[in-house]
C-alpha cells in the first residue's frame, strides 16, 4: 500500500513537471514593435542663455539665492556630446561615440579594481573614493550630457558636462597655463564678487584626494583622468547659477593647466555619491533629490532634461533600492536579480552573477557616461543567445565594433523584436525596442545593444536608460525609473 502510495505520488510529480515544462514551451514568445530609423544627424547648438550677463546689483538680486536652510526645484536641458561635432558624419559620430564609451568602461573597471585592492580604509578625513583617477565628463572616455549654466557673480555662462561616475567640479580658468579649447571665454575667477580660495587647512581641502599648498597657503587640486588628461589648479569656492536659482559656496577646482583630450565644454559638474560632487554639496537645499531624462535622438527633437528637487521623483517610478561599495563611494550601485527575453526569465542570468562581495568587487551600476550597458560575460552570453533565437526570423548581419549580434533590417519600416527585461529588487523595467537595437550604420545594421565583459563589475549605460527618468533619491537611498518620463 505504501508503496502504491509512493507510486500515485511520483506519477503526479512527473504530470505536474510535464505541464509545467509544456506551458514553459508553448508559452508565446512575447514580441514589441521596432520602426528601424537611420542614425540620428549631428544636433545643433542653440541656447539663450536665461540671464543675461549683467553687473547691475538690481538684476542679480532678483535671483533666488538659495541659502543652505531652504529648499527648492531646478529644471535644465541637456544637451548631447556631438552638439560640439556638428560637422561630422552621424556614422562619424557614433564611432567616436563607441571610442569614447570603451576607453570610458575601461576606466571605471581599473578604477574600481585599484580601490578594491587598497587593504586598508583611507584615512579620516579623505573620502574614500579617489578622484586622482576618476574619469571625467571631459576626458575622451567621457560622460555624454551636458548644460549651461551660470558661475560666479555676476554670472558668466558656460557649457559643463554632467556626469555621474565624477565628484569633483571644476571649471577652466584664466590665467591659463594650459587651456584646451572651449565654446565659450574662459572664466576669469578676478571678475566674480563671489570666488573665494579655500586655505589649506580646511576640511573641504582634505576631501580632496590630490590637493596641495600654494605660496600664500590656500588649497590646490589636481584630477587626473583615464586616459592621461589632467585639471590642475586652485580649490575654491563659487556660486553657481542654473536658470534663476542661484546655488551659494560650492567647492570647485578653478583649474589653470588643463591638458589632454578635452572637449568643447568648459568644465564638469560631477553628479557622483562622493563627498565633494553637486548633489552632495547641494543636498540639502534640493532635499537629496535629482533625475535625469535621456531622449533618443533619434526619435525626438526634444531636449533631454535634469530636475533638481522634489520634482525630480515622478510619481509613476518604480524604486530599487542604491547599494554602497565599501571602498568606493563615488558609483550608484543596484542589485540586478535577473532579465527577461521575450517573456521569459532566461536560466543562465542568476542573481550571483551581478552580486557585489563585501570586499566591493562586482555588482551593477548606473551610470549616464557610459553608453553601452556591459553585463558580466556569462550573464551576457545567456541573455544574448535567448535573443538570438527570439530574433530568429531576422536576417543577421556581420558582427560591429563590440557588438556580436546584428541584424540587417535594410528596407524594412516595422518589424517584430522578442521584449527585454531588467528585473531589479523590486522594480522591474521593461525596455523598449529602441533601447536594445540601434542602427549602427546608415545602410540598414542595427546591433544588439549589450556587450560581456570580463570584469565581474556590470555597468547600465544610457542608451538602456533612454526615455526612462531616473530618479535619484539619496534621502531615500534608492533609484527610480519612471517610463516616458522626458515629456
Amino acid at each position: 500500500m505504501a508503496l502504491a502510495g509512493k507510486s500515485k505520488l511520483f506519477s503526479s510529480f512527473i504530470f505536474i513537471l510535464h505541464l509545467s515544462i509544456s506551458a514553459a514551451v508553448s508559452a508565446p514568445l512575447q514580441l514589441q514593435t521596432l520602426l528601424p530609423r537611420p542614425l540620428p544627424s549631428p544636433p545643433t547648438l542653440s541656447w539663450t542663455d536665461s540671464e543675461p550677463e549683467s553687473d547691475s546689483l538690481a538684476e542679480i538680486a532678483e535671483l533666488n539665492t538659495v541659502s543652505s536652510n531652504t529648499t527648492l526645484e531646478m529644471h535644465m536641458e541637456l544637451h548631447h556630446l556631438d552638439a560640439f561635432s556638428s560637422e561630422e558624419t552621424p556614422e562619424r559620430l557614433f564611432d567616436l561615440r563607441l571610442q569614447r564609451d570603451a576607453l570610458r568602461a575601461e576606466t571605471i573597471y581599473s578604477l574600481v579594481s585599484k580601490a578594491v585592492a587598497r587593504k586598508l580604509p583611507r584615512a579620516p578625513g579623505v573620502r574614500s573614493g579617489f578622484s586622482s583617477s576618476i574619469i571625467s565628463g571631459l576626458a575622451q572616455g567621457s560622460g555624454e550630457y551636458f548644460t549651461r549654466l551660470g558661475v560666479g557673480t555676476p554670472p558668466r555662462y558656460l557649457f559643463m558636462v554632467l556626469d555621474t561616475g565624477s565628484d569633483v567640479v571644476w571649471v577652466q580658468c584664466s590665467p591659463c597655463k594650459n587651456c584646451y579649447s572651449q565654446t565659450d571665454p574662459i572664466f576669469d575667477p578676478t571678475k566674480s564678487r563671489s570666488f573665494s580660495g579655500i586655505p589649506c587647512g580646511s576640511p573641504l581641502c582634505r576631501r580632496l584626494d590630490s590637493s596641495g599648498c600654494n605660496r600664500h597657503r590656500m588649497c590646490l587640486y589636481q584630477v587626473s583622468y583615464g586616459d592621461g588628461s589632467v585639471t590642475f589648479g586652485d580649490f575654491s569656492t563659487e556660486t553657481l547659477t542654473f536658470r534663476r536659482n542661484r546655488v551659494g559656496r560650492v567647492a570647485l577646482g578653478c583649474g589653470h593647466d588643463n591638458e589632454g583630450l578635452f572637449v568643447g565644454a568648459a568644465g564638469l559638474l560631477g553628479l557622483g555619491r562622493g563627498r565633494l560632487s553637486f548633489p552632495t554639496q547641494a543636498g540639502r537645499r534640493f532635499n537629496r533629490k535629482f533625475s535625469y531624462c535621456l531622449v533618443d535622438r533619434s526619435a525626438s527633437s526634444k531636449p533631454s532634461s535634469m530636475i533638481f528637487g522634489d520634482a525630480a521623483i515622478p510619481r509613476t517610478a518604480v524604486f530599487t533600492p542604491l547599494l554602497t561599495n565599501p571602498k568606493l563611494d563615488t558609483f550608484y550601485y543596484v542589485e540586478l536579480l535577473g532579465i527577461s527575453v521575450g517573456g521569459a526569465r532566461v536560466p543562465g542570468v542568476k542573481p550571483s552573477l551581478f552580486k557585489m562581495d563585501r570586499a566591493g568587487n562586482g555588482g551593477v551600476i548606473i551610470d549616464s557616461g557610459t553608453s553601452v550597458t556591459r553585463l558580466t560575460r556569462p550573464a551576457y552570453i545567456a541573455m544574448r543567445d535567448a535573443f538570438r533565437i527570439g530574433a530568429s526570423n531576422l536576417k543577421r548581419a556581420p558582427d560591429f565594433s563590440l557588438f556580436d549580434t546584428c541584424f540587417d533590417l535594410s528596407g524594412k519600416t516595422s518589424v517584430k523584436v522578442p521584449t527585454v527585461v531588467l528585473h531589479f529588487r523590486g522594480a522591474d523595467v521593461s525596455l523598449p525596442a529602441t533601447n536594445y537595437l540601434i542602427p549602427v550604420d546608415s545602410s540598414g545594421t542595427f546591433c544588439f545593444a549589450f556587450a560581456g565583459t570580463m570584469s565581474g563589475l556590470s555597468i547600465i549605460g544610457n542608451i538602456q536608460q533612454q526615455g526612462f527618468r531616473v530618479a535619484f533619491d539619496l534621502a531615500g537611498s534608492r533609484i527610480g525609473f519612471a517610463p516616458r518620463g522626458c515629456a
